[in-house]
């Protein structure tokens, strides 16, 4: 029951988004609270919990597990971390993007690949194990990969703080992501009944953290509509089809091509939208209103990536894939 309810992702996500959109007021609470007593905001406290349940379902093995598909797993990263970040510069300046919605483009295709991509996987028929590795290693690189290409690309549009971006990805990624697999590796029953529900609790937290920006953001989606429904559909399209065709250039079989295309067209959107909403990075921002445009690209993103994905993965199911 908890696994049918996980990956009816992409309903819930659109529940969510409808809901917020809707009835914005019952969604504010989170996106402007805070867990007391460090006053951490709750979005990213939201975030921490989706990478700890990551962590959770990890073991030692699946690090290891990197070395044994090396050039399927380097093909992936290396497309998540070019073709997306290039496709999102691109978009910002053939469509002349206001900079808060050029930098939240840019800042959400620069994001790794999101546990949404190990859902679309599996329905899709695609190689689950190798989705799950690269999500891993996409997610760990782009502690690093992250910040620096943001700073390098969107630094036409507004001047970030590198380092700052960098310390935000330690603490709400890497630390999460660590304390769930020592916690595995401790203490393997009880995480072994509390990954069972992880998955769940993990894309009921992204649904809250797209929900709430969506529901503050509507003013501002209402003003921007066309131009930015049209900049995170391209965004998208380029991501799944370039990861799609290049793999198949390079020879790599149908399961392969499926789950790269995947891995590399859906981004973690809910660390895009936490970043983004983040006091420090709003803080480089020349004027709030600016800021306040950047998380609205990685929330719509959210909604895009598991509606293609979906109806991929519904296309992809039911043809074969001569592996």
């Amino acid at each position: 029951m908890i696994e049918r309810a996980t990956r009816l992702f992409a309903l819930w996500t659109l529940l969510g988004v409808g809901w917020a959109w809707l009835v914005p007021e019952h969604f504010l609470w989170v996106v402007d609270g805070s867990v007391r007593p460090f006053g951490q905001p709750l979005v990213s406290v939201l975030l921490g919990i989706v990478m700890l349940g990551m962590g959770l379902t990890l073991s030692f093995a699946d690090f290891a597990r990197v070395a044994t598909m090396p050039r399927a797993v380097a093909a992936g990263v290396a497309g998540q971390f070019t073709i997306m970040p290039l496709a999102g510069v691109a978009i910002a300046n053939v469509l002349g993007l206001e900079p808060g919605l050029a930098v939240g483009l840019i800042l959400v295709a620069c994001c790794p690949g999101g546990t949404a991509s190990n859902i679309i996987a599996y329905l899709a028929r695609a190689d689950l194990a190798l989705s799950v590795t690269m999500t891993l290693a996409s997610t760990l690189i782009a502690i690093v990969a992250t910040p620096l290409l943001t700073g390098w690309l969107a630094d036409k549009f507004v001047a970030i703080d590198r380092w700052s971006l960098f310390l935000d990805m330690v603490s709400v990624v890497l630390i999460p992501v660590v304390a769930g697999v020592l916690l595995n590796r401790l203490f393997p029953r009880v995480t072994a009944a509390l990954s069972k529900v992880s998955p769940l609790v993990s894309v009921l937290a992204v649904v809250l953290i797209v929900a709430a920006i969506i529901a503050k953001s509507k003013p501002m989606i209402l003003e921007h509509f066309g131009v930015l429904m049209l900049a995170v559909l391209l965004l998208h399209l380029f991501g799944f089809g370039l990861g799609y065709l290049l793999t198949r250039l390079l020879g790599f079989g149908e399961k392969v091509r499926r789950t790269i295309s995947i891995e590399v067209g859906m981004q973690n959107s809910g660390l895009g939208s936490s970043l983004a909403a983040a006091k420090s990075f709003a803080a480089q921002f020349p004027s709030p209103a600016q800021a306040a445009l950047a998380p609205v690209p990685c929330a719509i993103s959210a909604v895009y990536h598991v509606v293609i994905g979906s109806l991929l993965a519904a296309w992809w199911s039911r043809r074969p894939t001569e592996d």
